[in-house]
Formats: C-alpha cells, structure tokens, sequence
C-alpha cells in the first residue's frame, strides 16, 4: 500500500507521485482513472481491486511548473555524490560554500557544491584560488524537467519512462 504511483494531469503531464493507498482512494471517488496497473491485484473479502502503477486525474490541474528544491539531499543527487573537489564517490559529504558566506557567497545552487569531509576541512573558509584546488564541475541549478525530477523512481519502476520522457 506504500508502494509508489504517478500521477498524470488529464493531458498525460506527470505532476506527483503518491502511495498506492492515495491512489485508489482518487480512483475510488473517480477523481482519478488507472492508467496502467503493472503491480497485480488487492484482494479483500467481497473484490478484488488492482493495484494502480499510474493514474490520470479526471479534471485537469493548473498548478506552476514544479522546481527542485534546494535541500542537501538534492544537492548530492545533482553531483551525484561526488566530491567536486578530488572526485572521490561517497555517502557521507558535506556541502561547500564554493565562495564563503562569510565573504559575501550566496546561498544558492550556484554557490553550494559536495565535498568530502577531508576536502571541505583543507579549503575551509577560504576561496579556491586561495586553498589552491579547483572544481571538477561547476555548480549550476538542476532542471525542472519532469526526467529529472521523477527520474529517481525509474529504477524501481519502468513502466512510467513513457510517460516521462515526454516532458
């Protein structure tokens, strides 16, 4: 009942994904019609109902553009858990201020990168030129495409890559 489910908007736009509860609740009132069910069937004492992959509002939903937020996670995910300063793959970073707030860095995605622990320490609250070391990628806002914003789903689901490919 945990498990994940897109969300399309009535023109096939991914715009969330829910728990399979949440979903057969939408469909159950007919807010909401299953697009695909990949997952088999929820047996209860009088029916059996199937378990939704993805659903289609009925009415279509006007809602902004959806933008990644700036939070550490998304911040890893975007470097891909590499430290942008020796390139070693971890799980444990931290994040950098390439340009200290102290000196006037901001606050943003264009300022904050992964470092190790040990890189972070060596170039402290210094600037790059000063700590002598250098980024391997500059820092740069992730895109609000739907690719990248549901694509952390696809591993376990891929049934739903047609549906976000498009946008």
């Amino acid at each position: 009942m945990q498990s994940a489910v897109l969300v399309l908007n009535a023109n096939f736009e991914p715009i969330h994904v829910c728990t399979t509860r949440r979903a057969l609740g939408l469909i159950l009132t007919g807010k909401a019609a299953m697009v695909m069910n990949g997952r088999g069937y929820i047996r209860t004492v009088s029916a059996s109902v199937a378990r939704p992959s993805v659903i289609r509002l009925e009415q279509m939903v006007h809602r902004p553009r959806a933008r990644v937020k700036l939070t550490r996670r998304e911040i890893f995910r975007r470097d891909n858990y590499t430290c942008q300063y020796c390139g070693r793959h971890l799980m444990d970073l931290t994040l950098d201020h390439v340009l200290p707030r102290h000196l006037g860095g901001e606050h943003a995605w264009t300022n904050i990168v992964a470092a190790c622990p040990a890189c972070n320490h060596r170039k402290g609250g210094r600037k790059l030129d000063e700590a002598h070391m250098a980024l391997l990628h500059f820092p740069v806002e992730p895109p609000s495409s739907a690719l990248y914003i549901f694509g952390r789903h696809l591993n376990d689901n891929g049934e739903w890559e047609q549906f976000i490919r498009g946008w």
